[in-house]
């Protein structure tokens, strides 16, 4: 880890120790975790003091845990072969269990050009509550809204918390990981009652064809031309 990233965790700890705690990341970054109960406090604390002045929410998004290590496509970082396929074995909490949805916010300091990452799970997966940081950060209006909408996190004291990317009268919020990939609900025009109407779903699931990579003769070592000599 850089000498630019421990020196800013020396700060961060100086001023929030007890209320964060170290998170995974990166070399070249710096993440933390915090109690919902904390949540404003600890916002307003890397937003104020003078060491950290983190004055931008740069992004707020919504995170769904249900499946959580379940996925072989488990990896940090690219290599020269591709994409590790190696996958680590994790708790993955279940659909009621507490802490099953997180809010990440991605800070940026403009005085000190330096970023932080900080994540808070919701305490109840059923009825997933956070405090709203629009206070904090203006710009986390609509990434609340769209938090709330993809997911369901409620935002507690957002000003205007409805939806923003589907419709009103959309069922279900379509980033959780539980939701049906082909969607509850399905629109289309009613010549009857001249406007749009909503039905169930009629798609039919179908399996799709997995692509196969085969072996290519032209690459074989027996049919590479040999350099000639000049």
């Amino acid at each position: 880890m850089s000498e630019l990233i421990e020196a800013l965790a020396e700060k961060v700890d100086a001023q929030l120790a007890g209320r964060v705690r170290r998170g995974g990341a990166l070399e070249h970054e710096l993440a933390y975790e915090c109690d919902a109960g904390a949540l404003l406090e600890v916002c307003r604390t890397l937003r104020d003091a003078p060491e950290l002045r983190f004055e931008m929410l740069m992004d707020l998004a919504g995170v769904d845990h249900l499946h959580y290590g379940r996925d072989d496509w488990q990896t940090q970082s690219a290599t020269r072969s591709g994409f590790s396929r190696g996958r680590v074995p994790r708790a993955a909490p279940d659909a009621d269990e507490p802490g099953r949805f997180a809010v990440v916010y991605n800070l940026l300091s403009v005085s000190h050009n330096q970023r932080l990452r900080l994540s808070v799970r919701c305490p109840d997966s059923g009825d997933p509550v956070l405090d709203s940081v629009v206070e904090v950060w203006a710009s986390a209006n609509w990434f609340e809204r769209e938090a709330f909408d993809l997911f369901g996190i409620v935002f507690r004291g957002h000003p205007d918390l409805r939806r923003i990317l589907t419709d009103y009268g959309f069922i279900g919020h379509p980033f959780r990981k539980d939701f049906p990939l082909i969607g509850n609900v399905e629109v289309h025009y009613d010549a009857e009652k001249q406007r749009v109407v909503y039905r169930p779903v009629t798609i039919v699931p179908r399996v799709l064809v997995p692509k196969v990579i085969r072996h290519d003769n032209r690459y074989d070592k027996a049919l590479r031309d040999e350099k000639v000599p000049r």
